[in-house]
């Protein structure tokens, strides 16, 4: 029996993510999420099509694809018409068929977002901050989710399939570094965040990583084509990233596969430090208030910085270079055929970034591997909370493509 097995090498490996199906009724939610995860990645497909990609019969296809529209989760599309026989008509996702809610809790702003079934962001509400504290996050959310289900019809808000947190783990440990009270961020050590937020919901409630949802959210929402092995850095209040093998998201044990933030990078005078003390942009933070240059607008304007200057110049600089030798240390272990690099910054800031590692790479000793290709993200700075919201998404209707936890 044929289950959820990826086929490398042959023509359909190539074209799409190749699970096989089975025609066991045991299986027949499998074999559901299975279609769901291919029209989503196609955008529109017949049942010809799905047939043919997973070896299911032309009538369990049939049967499964009828269903879907019924569940109105599939619509028709307009016929596809001048082959011999009867038109094919390709059934593709519906926007209405369920909507997800992400938040992100980082380190300087919260993040609650409404997103539809394609992806589509249909509300999305922020909350700046110093710190983090776990009262007032409930609190924006509390109000933020009445706000956004308000706006939303009585049949639309049935279909709220669920709720994704992206937060940092163990937020507690960042005090001193986010220039927290310990007091207040000691709180979170004590406060379980997911059934605080679980007890206002009638819809499940999943947690996970932030940098490893926003990993999620490039493998699920992504539109430059995902690879099937990646890894991926965000660049937001401190630096961190995730992992995809073998198109899913690799959480490991713990959910914490994929923390390229504690990786060991060349600091000052060649010394090792970590990643997230060079990358991070709270360095590029601390360099500007040295200056005397009040930076709060790096967290609450992320699509334009404005001019920065010579402080923007040597945080890149220096950033570009640990992002280069992480590359090449994770290459070492996995060979990877990309590696994405995304965050909380404009657009154009971003470019520079991954131009400059790509620059920088080729000075790195990389003998005997063979490096990634070196991008930019496609999903950009909501990319922790839409990544959120994928975590109940990919939960419910798709195959494996994040690893979920489900406490701190």
């Amino acid at each position: 029996m044929e289950t959820a097995i990826a086929r490398h090498g042959s023509p359909e490996a190539n074209e799409s993510l190749i699970h096989r199906g089975t025609n066991q009724s045991g299986m027949r939610d499998h074999n559901e999420r299975l279609v769901l995860s291919l029209v989503r990645q196609h955008g529109s497909l017949a049942k010809s099509d799905i047939a043919r990609m997973t070896g299911l019969s032309a009538q369990t296809v049939s049967v499964i694809m009828r269903e879907l529209e019924e569940e109105s989760l599939l619509l028709r599309q307009a016929p596809l018409r001048g082959k011999i026989g009867q038109p094919s008509i390709p059934m593709a996702l519906n926007p209405e068929g369920a909507f997800f809610i992400g938040l992100k809790i980082g380190r300087r702003s919260a993040e609650l977002v409404l997103i539809d079934f394609l992806g589509n962001v249909r509300s999305m509400l922020q909350h700046s901050y110093r710190y983090p504290a776990p009262r007032e996050t409930v609190e924006f959310v509390t109000s933020g989710m009445k706000k956004m289900r308000g706006e939303l019809s009585p049949a639309q808000d049935k279909r709220i399939a669920g709720l994704g947190i992206a937060m940092p783990f163990e937020l507690w440990n960042w005090a001193d570094t986010a220039g927290a009270p310990r007091d207040v961020m000691d709180e979170w050590r004590h406060r379980d965040i997911r059934a605080d937020i679980q007890a206002q919901c009638d819809f499940p409630v999943y947690l996970q990583n932030d940098a490893t949802s926003a990993c999620g959210a490039e493998l699920v929402f992504g539109q430059a084509g995902a690879p099937r092995d990646f890894v991926y850095f965000y660049i937001g209040a401190f630096a961190g990233g995730g992992i995809v093998l073998n198109g899913r998201l690799f959480g490991g044990p713990t959910g914490n596969a994929g923390a390229l933030g504690s990786m060991p990078v060349p600091g000052p005078e060649g010394k090792p430090t970590q990643l997230i003390d060079v990358a991070s942009i709270a360095m590029l933070e601390k360099a500007l208030n040295a200056r005397g240059v009040e930076a709060s607008h790096l967290w609450t304007s992320p699509e334009d910085w404005g001019e920065i200057g010579a402080e923007l110049d040597d945080w890149i600089t220096n950033a570009s270079r640990a992002l280069a030798y992480a590359i090449v240390a994770a290459s070492s272990v996995i060979d990877f055929e990309a590696a994405v690099i995304d965050g909380w910054m404009p657009t154009q800031v971003r470019r520079r970034l991954v131009d400059a590692v790509i620059a920088t790479i080729d000075t790195v000793d990389a003998e005997g591997l063979k490096l990634p290709n070196v991008r930019e993200g496609t999903v950009g700075i909501h990319a922790r909370a839409l990544g959120g919201a994928s975590l109940p998404l990919s939960e419910r209707f798709l195959i494996g493509s994040t690893t979920i936890s489900r406490s701190i």
